[in-house]
C-alpha cells in the first residue's frame, strides 16, 4: 500500500512519520501532484497558520488537487481546518471540502486558548474509531475549532462542544493529533490504513 503525507508549509510531519513507523507503515512525504494522486491513502497533517499554509498549497496547485482526490484522505489538526470552506484565522479561504467556517475559541470562558493537552472524545460514529472507547483521551493543540454539524463523527468539549472529527465521502479529519495520542491514536491510524 502506498501512503503519502502531503508536504506543505506546516509542521508536525516528522511526528506522523514516526507514528506510522511504530505501526509498521512506511510513507512518502511529497508535494508532487502525481505521487499524491497515485497513493492508496493520503494523510494531510499540520501544525501552523492557515493563510500561509493555503498560500503554499495554491503555489503548488494542491488547492485544486486535494478536493479532487478519490482515495481515503485523513486530515489532522490544521489539515482538518484547511478542508473547510473558510477560517477565521486571518480570514483565510480554504479548500471547501466541508462547508464549514473554522472559528476561534472564545477567550472569555476562563480557559486558556489555545487548548493544549489531553481531552476526551465522545459520540464516536465511524469505523475510524473502531476499537476506540467512548471518552478516550487524545492530544489536542489548537486555538481554532470546527463547529458541530451533520459531518461530525466525534465530539470534544472545550469552552463548548465542537467537532473532534468530521467525515464526508472519502475525506476524514481529526482535530486532535493521533500521532501523539498513544495507543488510541495508533488504533485510529491503523483503522484509516485498513
Amino acid at each position: 500500500m502506498k501512503v503519502v503525507i502531503i508536504k506543505y508549509n506546516a509542521g508536525n510531519i516528522r511526528s506522523v512519520l514516526f507514528a506510522l513507523d511504530r505501526i509498521g507503515v512506511q510513507a512518502v512525504v511529497t508535494d508532487n501532484a502525481d505521487e499524491i494522486r497515485s497513493a492508496d491513502r493520503v494523510i494531510f497533517p499540520g501544525v501552523g497558520e492557515a493563510s500561509s499554509a493555503m498560500s503554499y498549497l495554491r503555489e503548488k496547485g494542491l488547492d485544486t488537487l486535494i478536493p479532487s482526490l478519490k482515495q481515503p484522505v485523513l486530515g489532522i489538526c490544521l489539515g482538518m481546518q484547511l478542508m473547510c470552506s473558510t477560517s477565521e484565522e486571518n480570514g483565510t479561504d480554504c479548500l471547501g471540502i466541508f462547508p464549514m467556517t473554522v472559528q476561534k475559541f472564545p477567550e472569555d470562558k476562563g480557559l486558556k486558548v489555545p487548548q493544549i493537552g489531553w481531552n476526551t472524545i465522545s459520540d464516536l460514529q465511524s469505523g475510524l474509531f473502531s476499537r476506540v472507547e467512548e471518552s478516550t483521551y487524545v492530544y489536542f493543540v489548537h486555538g481554532y475549532f470546527v463547529p458541530q454539524s451533520e459531518f461530525t463523527i466525534a465530539t470534544a468539549t472545550y469552552t463548548h462542544p465542537y467537532s473532534a472529527a468530521i467525515c464526508k465521502d472519502n475525506f476524514m479529519a481529526v482535530q486532535f493529533h493521533p500521532e501523539k495520542s498513544g495507543d488510541a491514536g495508533e488504533q485510529i491510524l491503523r483503522n484509516f490504513l485498513i
